[in-house]
């Protein structure tokens, strides 16, 4: 029998108690989700205004903001319907085309905090040669390839899950992630080795590319006591980020494949961290660690106060 042609929608099962706190759910997601568009839209415009911040480092800040609210924006919306439908319900498709923005956008993250890295590595490592080397064409082309890369390999996977057969319509989550692939009837050794492909290109390459060029300016800061303070103001926050990210990221892919049954509310305590503490997270370290940021944003609140 061909399930794919009598299915329609997929269930979530990851709620808890959500007929009962569906309103408390709602305001406070809502909550979350505007305080992340108006935090990371703050910052990104405080960058766009003042010409003092029209460097790679501070454009690159800017990229993963605006990558945050695209982050938030494909969950959050179909997230605050769900809290106030009957059923929480989902069409396959568009499971499909959320799995696929989630690890697009989740992917394009690390690949911005690695080229940030990179940024910082020449900027404290090579000094004399930075502007030679941080052009604007280099940083468009690190800005194109963050995205574009990601989207092209994840489209490969994508296909080929839209052509598999599925024999199961609950999904224990709250969104669409990598437990789609338990709705398979059969499950694909090919999309096991690529998923596996894009997990070492997407998270292990990145993780190790970035932890090497901090390990090169730790070294330079050691011997150079006039560059410490100034790596550890740009790099403790790209740290911090780097650390909470990957923790959270490597939870969702790895979960799902180890077949670890967990109950529902731990299941929804740690999809929620995915949801709200990387798009707060970020603008808040930006903003408070980073100096010119900072000085910009007490002048903003000081004006509308």
């Amino acid at each position: 029998m061909d399930y794919r042609l009598n299915v329609t929608y997929i269930t979530f099962g990851g709620h808890v108690e959500v007929q009962r706190y569906r309103y408390l759910y709602f305001v406070i997601m809502f909550t979350v989700y505007m305080l992340i568009i108006s935090s990371n839209v703050t910052i990104v415009s405080i960058i766009m205004i003042h010409k003092n911040l029209h460097e790679p480092m501070y454009i690159f800040i800017a990229a993963l903001l605006i990558n945050s609210v695209l982050f938030s924006t494909v969950i959050y919306p179909k997230l605050l319907i769900d809290f106030l439908s009957e059923k929480q319900i989902i069409s396959y498709p568009a499971c499909l085309f959320q799995w696929f923005s989630y690890y697009w956008l989740a992917a394009t993250d690390f690949f911005l905090l690695s080229f940030m890295a990179y940024d910082r590595y020449v900027s404290i490592c090579n000094p004399l040669k930075y502007t030679t080397i941080m052009q604007n064409t280099l940083v468009s082309i690190f800005l194109i390839s963050a995205w574009i890369l990601p989207a092209c390999l994840l489209l490969v996977i994508l296909l080929l899950s839209a052509k598999r057969e599925i024999c199961k319509i609950h999904l224990e989550g709250i969104f669409c992630n990598s437990t789609i692939l338990k709705l398979q009837c059969v499950r694909s050794r090919i999309l096991n080795i690529y998923g596996l492909f894009l997990l070492v290109t997407f998270l292990i390459l990145p993780v190790f590319f970035i932890l090497f060029t901090y390990t090169r300016i730790l070294v330079v800061s050691y011997r150079c006591r006039g560059v410490r303070r100034r790596a550890a103001q740009t790099c403790l926050p790209h740290l911090l980020v780097l650390i909470n990210f990957s923790c959270l990221t490597v939870y969702d892919v790895l979960l799902p494949r180890l077949e670890f049954a967990s109950p529902t509310i731990v299941r929804l305590i740690m999809a929620l961290q995915v949801l709200i503490y990387q798009p707060l997270f970020n603008p808040l370290i930006y903003g408070l660690k980073m100096r010119k940021i900072l000085d910009h944003l007490k002048k903003l609140f000081c004006k509308m106060v």
